[in-house]
């Protein structure tokens, strides 16, 4: 099967994929103990969003993504992970 983007679409695909990467990262730096919850949660994140089409959502999706991985970052950083 080959999936026919265009340019929007390949940009956007391009940023949910980088947004996941980066949640991934972050969640190294988690406590040991609730390292692979958090890498779940994002696993299942990803996954109930995999098929919205509606790009103006996924521009929400990806907005919010990078708060909630911004408050993430600082209180990893607070607790000194």
């Amino acid at each position: 099967m080959v999936l026919s983007l265009d340019l929007q679409d390949f940009l956007l695909r391009a940023r949910v994929l980088k947004l996941y990467r980066q949640a991934l990262r972050i969640a190294r730096r988690a406590p040991d103990h609730s390292r692979d919850e958090l890498k779940q949660t994002i696993r299942r994140e990803m996954q109930s969003n995999k098929n919205c089409n509606d790009k103006q959502r996924i521009r929400f999706l990806i907005s919010d993504g990078i708060e909630r991985l911004k408050s993430l970052d600082e209180m990893l950083d607070m607790q000194g992970h």
